[in-house]
């Protein structure tokens, strides 16, 4: 049965893809598409929440509740251990939610809707980022087509999740960084620090952008101080945007510890651990003394992390985890669907049949992303799309030593639906031409 949805699946994308690679591009005819396409999109978002309850869970509905919890005056932890003690980072993103619920009202359906729209808009910069690395109009079309059908990719829009409008953020900063004029780079250096301060994860996007730029924009045959000037003001500005975020939670008493991170080692105990594949596990979490202080629950981490390392050193295990890992973070079912949460008001036989329908959608990235792989080596590019791949190689290289859930690979989706984009464009050009050929004959 799978097998067969699968089949159909395919069949049924290289179709659409083919009717799109025909259409003509035509400055009218691509407007019309793509806003056709994001308007389907955004009604299918709204579908979506309605087939979803709006029971926010695990972390999300930590965000939730803390948020109205800070808006009336309480504090959001009460020891140095709590949530959003050792995790300042994340009270970035809680501003943002009760900014939302201080404009209109804790009502979750507004963040909800506002995640579709984030999701409908990050199409709209698939879109042009593809047209800025590949000038085709037809392989923007499919990316965009690809990360549409992706459920796994939108489907956990019901939760008030901060992978949405982070991601979002993230994109735009890489699209304005593809330009020359300073004043790209210095809204570049706003949505990036924005971005980390929703979506705490721009290291990893800093470290792509560093690579790109000593690879491709610092040197051509001699030294561009220049292009050296353009970054240093991007990374400036971040700097001033992100700390000035940071002072303003510690002034303002919502948060003493910023938006530091206070528990870096967590991410570690988790992903180390060869028994869990570096999954969350209940189990890991109730091993350690969560009561006790910061500093005393850090070292019983340090402990555990150094076990796990002696563990996998001992037995040869590291490759077996960075597999197994890798697996879980891209290829196999996201966790996406579960936190959804669709179990709560429908049949176990429609859990089952939508999780088929998202769990195809990773399937599609998968087949068309390693056909566009190997396309690349065949195609001419601008070298700007390794400003997209520089970023999301370190993401999957830290991956390999920190907790995974399906759910991360959420941000960088969208790169990979550009790189299927090539793989479907590949597919459906070869079937375009082998039916103008018979045609001819």
């Amino acid at each position: 049965m799978s097998v067969l949805v699968l089949i159909c699946a395919i069949a049924l994308v290289i179709l659409v893809g083919y009717l799109l690679v025909r259409l003509k591009d035509d400055p009218k005819i691509n407007r019309v598409v793509l806003i056709t396409m994001l308007i389907v999109f955004f009604l299918i978002g709204l579908f979506w929440l309605k087939f979803t309850p709006n029971e926010q869970l695990s972390d999300f509905a930590t965000f939730w509740g803390k948020s109205q919890d800070a808006l009336q005056g309480r504090a959001i932890y009460k020891t140095d251990n709590d949530y959003f003690a050792k995790w300042a980072y994340q009270t970035g993103y809680l501003v943002y939610v009760m900014g939302i619920i201080k404009l209109f009202g804790a009502h979750v359906l507004v963040l909800q809707v506002l995640n579709v729209l984030y999701q409908t808009l990050t199409l709209l910069v698939v879109y042009k980022l593809a047209m800025k690395i590949f000038d085709n109009v037809k392989i923007a079309r499919l990316s965009v087509l690809l990360l549409m059908v992706d459920l796994d990719w939108f489907a956990m829009s019901p939760q008030n999740n901060n992978s949405y409008l982070g991601t979002l953020l993230f994109l735009v900063t890489f699209y304005l960084l593809m330009h020359d004029k300073y004043w790209h780079y210095i809204l570049a250096g706003l949505t990036l620090a924005l971005g980390n301060v929703i979506r705490p994860i721009g290291p990893v996007a800093i470290a792509g952008i560093v690579v790109f730029a000593i690879l491709y924009k610092f040197y051509d045959k001699k030294i561009n101080f220049q292009n050296i000037l353009k970054l240093a003001v991007t990374f400036i500005i971040y700097l001033m945007v992100f700390s000035a975020v940071g002072l303003a939670i510690k002034s303002s008493g919502l948060n003493e510890y910023g938006i530091s991170n206070r528990d870096s080692e967590w991410k570690f105990v988790t992903g180390l651990d060869y028994n869990t594949n570096g999954i969350y596990d209940q189990n890991v979490v109730d091993s350690i003394d969560m009561t006790q202080s910061r500093k005393k629950v850090s070292k019983q981490e340090y402990k555990v992390i150094h076990e796990e390392i002696n563990y996998l050193n001992e037995n040869n295990k590291w490759i077996p985890l960075f597999w197994n890992k890798l697996a879980i973070m891209w290829a196999n079912r996201s966790s996406a669907i579960d936190f959804a949460n669709i179990r709560q008001n429908h049949s176990e036989k429609v859990v089952g049949l939508v999780n088929l329908v998202s769990y195809m959608g990773t399937v599609l990235l998968v087949i068309f992303g390693w056909i566009g792989s190997l396309r690349l080596f065949k195609i001419s590019y601008n070298k700007n799309i390794f400003l997209l791949l520089l970023p999301f190689m370190a993401y999957v290289a830290v991956q390999l030593l920190i907790e995974v859930q399906g759910r991360y690979r959420i941000e960088f989706t969208p790169v990979w639906a550009i790189i299927a984009g090539v793989g479907l464009y590949s597919i459906s050009s070869w079937i375009n031409s082998k039916r103008r050929k018979d045609l001819s004959v």
